[in-house]
């Protein structure tokens, strides 16, 4: 299995119904890392947090990219597969419901799971993307209908452009997606005002 983490959704009288949140990291981070933005968007929900396999100078990400910075489509397609799998066996592992599961990512972690939207229909039941690039470019994507997804972006992100962001939007939104973008007026970073806005967008689409 991938390396991760799992807690358990918090008691509140009964089990929290709450889907639970897969966490994906940015490049160079871990496991942990996302914890703190997961206990403010959705503080009684399960967590699944998982650790990219891929390492670049050291640093875990979720898959390769080369020097240039393109994405290595082939290593992402196989990389979203084994998220795709362990997803699986993390759902039989722990009990939780399969088809419950909203994924919170950013950088590296918002596209792979921009490319579980892409490639594997049903796997999420919505996500949370911070700061995400299009996965792919050229490609049909499967039906999205009434899917929720949070955009965060930056105006000022060099990392992913604001026309960027504007192309995921239309991609997503055109395969049914209901896609709420949310900007910032600076770079890559999370924004507390950002962080916020996911938590509505989650208390508005999983209460």
């Amino acid at each position: 299995m991938m390396q991760h983490l799992f807690k358990p959704a918090v008691r509140e009288g009964s089990i929290s119904n709450r889907p639970v949140l897969l966490l994906l990291h940015g490049t160079g981070g871990d496991e942990r890392d996302l914890l703190p933005l997961a206990e403010l968007i959705a503080p009684s929900s399960a967590i699944l947090s998982v650790r990219g396999n891929v390492l670049e100078n050291g640093m875990p990400r979720f898959f390769r990219r080369f020097p240039s910075g393109a994405f290595d489509e082939e290593d992402l397609l196989l990389r979203t597969r084994e998220l795709h799998d362990f997803l699986d066996q993390a759902a039989a592992k722990y009990g939780f419901d399969r088809e419950q599961i909203v994924a919170i990512g950013y950088s590296n972690g918002a596209n792979i799971a921009a490319s579980l939207l892409f490639h594997h229909p049903g796997t999420l039941r919505g996500a949370s993307l911070h700061h995400p690039k299009v996965p792919r470019r050229g490609v049909e994507l499967p039906e999205l209908k009434e899917v929720p997804v949070f955009i965060g972006a930056g105006r000022q992100d060099r990392i992913c452009s604001p026309e960027e962001t504007a192309e995921l939007d239309q991609l997503l939104s055109a395969a049914g997606a209901r896609v709420e973008v949310h900007w910032e007026p600076y770079g890559h970073q999370l924004t507390e005002t950002e962080v916020q806005a996911a938590a509505n967008w989650f208390e508005r689409n999983f209460q």
